[in-house]
């Protein structure tokens, strides 16, 4: 059996939303990421959306509530009850020990986190390049290596987290897409 519920933690660069795109399609199930989930939220008017709206108007970050709220819209709703992919929530501990609670509440578990793993002088190139081709200039080195440190502090504990329950399977995040992609898929057997 694949799993359908799952979650893709990796750092900035890793690949988890490309790989998360090209899975979704393939098992004909949403990708879910915090900015798609909160973009959608606010575009729909909902009352978490509108509360989203208040906090990005105003340049700030989108607090735990709020976040976790509208993942729990997105995931309510009936095109993720055949699965989802999770990617970019959840990011803290927080946000992990709401995640195990909403599926609890909604009557279904995570059935895979899986974990990417690459170098981080990699992800470093990997997003020098990347903001270069998109014309990012907010996304240089110290940027870049700014937001792997938050990743390890704040992130990086969450694969404890799946580990404890069993659920993760870490894996290695360096080659082509397709390599990257074959690996994810056996680990979801």
């Amino acid at each position: 059996m694949t799993a359908r519920r799952m979650l893709l933690l990796g750092p900035p660069g890793a690949g988890k939303g490309t790989q998360a795109e090209r899975l979704g399609k393939s098992l004909g199930i949403p990708q879910i990421s915090t900015g798609d989930m909160l973009r959608a939220a606010v575009q729909a008017g909902t009352p978490i959306g509108r509360q989203a709206q208040a906090f990005m108007d105003r340049g700030e970050l989108v607090p735990d509530a709020v976040v976790i709220g509208v993942a729990e819209e997105r995931l309510s709703q009936p095109d993720a009850r055949r699965g989802f992919i999770l990617d970019g929530f959840p990011r803290t501990a927080a946000q992990a020990s709401a995640l195990d609670a909403m599926l609890e509440k909604l009557g279904v578990s995570l059935e895979r986190c899986i974990a990417i793993h690459v170098d981080a002088d990699q992800l470093v190139q990997r997003l020098l390049k990347r903001a270069a081709i998109e014309g990012r200039t907010d996304d240089n080195e110290e940027t870049i290596r700014n937001r792997m440190r938050v990743y390890r502090e704040q992130t990086q504990p969450l694969v404890d987290h799946y580990r404890a329950r069993g659920v993760l399977r870490e894996l290695d995040g360096v080659g082509t897409v397709d390599e990257v992609a074959a690996r994810i898929e056996a680990a979801l057997a």
